[in-house]
């Protein structure tokens, strides 16, 4: 079962006292609710964290027989955020053992205090096999704190990283750390993923990452640049599943943005979460990068669709397609060649273009539907650097009623945006490009995740 924690509050759509929502999946991609996890209590609200299954009961809250599954979760006290204080928030634990349906908060709370760190949050566990230790990698403003345990109730401190590293123009958020194997070599690397917000390279929340080693102390990197997983404007404080059944590294995030998340116009709901993701490490002459796709599961959702082989554009073309805004679409194009077209329902669109001359693939959401409604929404034209080399390129969008996920050359370049039409999109409308050709043009309907639908 993959179970999927979310800061949640139940009486409003609005952010309020947070608490832990549930869902749970036997293959990432039919979901079910479950009961509300963790509500707030006298030590605070409930904020971000992980969760683990403590297989040999080191923690000594279950048996052999029926190991716990233990969460970790940053207690904010908001009186004293208020009073001005400087330590509201600190580290908690609880456990279950019914498979997540009820959680028992630990007695010794807070397990990890605060001597008056004022961004100190969201710890992300796991197993670290090699040195035989349970690992704790939290953020405490400008960078990352690694603490270990043997038995998930007592903490000590190792390291620090990231105070001369990577991107600073925000806070630090929801880390995560994993190692992964370079382009399905032998030869393995850790990857660091660090959420910040302000500070992503199209305005607001993003997700950046540093690829180095971590021998169970210290986590190190000699990386240069900064580097973001999505150059996308809504995909924030995504972590990974440990542990999956197949090794693969799974990755789900929060389709937001900080600049107008209390703002988005929905009525019933607010936020939804990135499809799952399987993360990859590549080697570009060197340079190491992490690519993400949809999970293969996504396709088992898909109906039936259709392939045009190709169009040749020396004109506008446009394709009118019924049930677009709840679909895969996808089409290969010339690499060496400009390409410019719009997705839509012909008032409303998202247009997306790419120029080798530019070196990047840009997202413009200006006249995507409702965009009025905070400033910051729209915050001028995306750009998601890119290589130029020539031969064929694939592009991937998945669109759904209120997103658009974009997916360029297998993975390795991400856009993912939210966007609200007013009516839905149906028709796709390439511009006329001198030489240009797409070709294998596939669209597939996708079906609800909801079991309940």
């Amino acid at each position: 079962t993959y179970h999927l924690f979310y800061q949640y509050y139940p009486e409003d759509i609005v952010w309020g006292p947070m608490h832990w929502g549930h869902a749970t999946s036997a293959d990432l991609v039919r979901w079910e609710h479950q009961p509300i996890a963790l509500y707030p209590d006298e030590l605070g609200l409930i904020f971000s964290g992980s969760a683990v299954v403590d297989e040999n009961n080191t923690s000594g809250f279950g048996s052999p027989e029926n190991p716990p599954m233990v969460a970790a979760f940053t207690y904010h006290l908001m009186e004293g955020e208020q009073n001005g204080r400087t330590d509201f928030q600190t580290q908690g634990i609880a456990y279950s053992l019914d498979n997540g349906q009820s959680w028992t908060k630990y007695e010794g709370n807070p397990v990890i205090g605060n001597e008056g760190i004022k961004d100190f949050r969201d710890p992300k566990v796991f197993w670290h096999e090699e040195s035989g230790q349970w690992i704790m990698v939290l953020v405490a403003g400008d960078h990352a704190k690694f603490y270990s345990s043997l038995d998930l109730k007592s903490w000590n401190y190792l390291s620090d990283f990231g105070r001369a590293h990577g991107a600073h123009g925000g806070v630090w958020e929801c880390p995560d750390l994993f190692k992964m194997k370079v382009d399905g070599s032998e030869e393995e690397r850790w990857v660091l993923l660090i959420s910040i917000n302000p500070g992503a390279p199209n305005g607001g929340s993003g997700t950046q990452y540093f690829v180095g080693d971590f021998d169970g102390t210290r986590f190190t990197s000699d990386q240069a640049k900064t580097k973001w997983l999505d150059l996308g404007r809504d995909n924030y404080a995504g972590v990974t599943y440990n542990q999956t059944p197949d090794g693969r590294r799974v990755f789900i995030g929060w389709m937001s943005n900080w600049d107008y998340a209390r703002s988005t116009p929905t009525e019933v709901w607010r936020s939804a979460m990135t499809m799952p993701r399987e993360l990859s490490l590549h080697s570009h002459a060197g340079d190491m990068r992490v690519h993400s796709v949809p999970v293969a599961e996504v396709s088992s959702l898909q109906e039936d669709g259709f392939v045009i082989k190709a169009l040749d554009l020396q004109q506008d073309q446009s394709l009118d397609l019924a049930k677009l805004q709840q679909s895969r679409l996808s089409f290969e194009f010339k690499g060496e060649q400009a390409l410019s077209f719009k997705v839509g329902n012909g008032e409303e669109y998202v247009a997306l273009s790419y120029d080798p001359a530019d070196g990047a693939l840009q997202l413009d959401r200006s006249n995507s539907g409702a965009v009025d409604f905070k400033e910051t929404f729209v915050n001028g034209i995306q750009m998601c650097p890119v290589s130029t080399e020539a031969g064929t390129r694939l592009l991937e969008l998945y669109l759904d009623q209120s997103s658009l996920e974009v997916f360029l050359d297998g993975g390795r370049y991400v856009m993912t945006n939210q966007i609200f039409p007013t009516k839905p999109y149906d028709r796709i409308s390439f511009e006329a490009q001198r030489e240009q050709r797409v070709s294998n043009i596939t669209m597939n309907p996708i079906k609800s995740i909801w079991t309940y639908e």
